[in-house]
């Protein structure tokens, strides 16, 4: 049996980090620009990569609600694709996994 409080914790405490650094992304984004062309070449490269920071971010955000609904579903550890249980292992180094191990392979 999957230690559901544990993963809660884990899965609540990574939202909110995830939430300071896409705030912190939004201010750094929303900071005014250098006026030299030099420098603003590197801020709009800076920014793009920020910005692909946020979207990496935002899809581990969405990843999580999906997580802390499947606790809340009763489904949490059981593979979304085939129905086996997802091992502690897995669960263990992504807390908000989907699919089993043999399902991400398959893929």
């Amino acid at each position: 049996m999957t230690d559901l409080a544990h993963y809660k914790d884990i899965l609540h405490s990574r939202k909110r980090e995830l939430h300071g650094r896409l705030n912190r992304i939004e201010k750094d984004l929303d900071t005014l620009k250098s006026d030299d062309s030099g420098e603003r070449a590197i801020e709009r490269e800076n920014d793009e990569v920020l910005e692909e920071f946020g979207t990496t971010g935002l899809k581990e955000l969405a990843a999580i609600d999906a997580a802390l609904d499947r606790i809340a579903a009763g489904t949490f550890g059981i593979c979304a694709k085939c129905g086996k249980p997802i091992s502690p292992a897995r669960l263990a180094a992504v807390p908000h996994a989907a699919l089993c191990e043999a399902c991400i392979a398959g893929q």
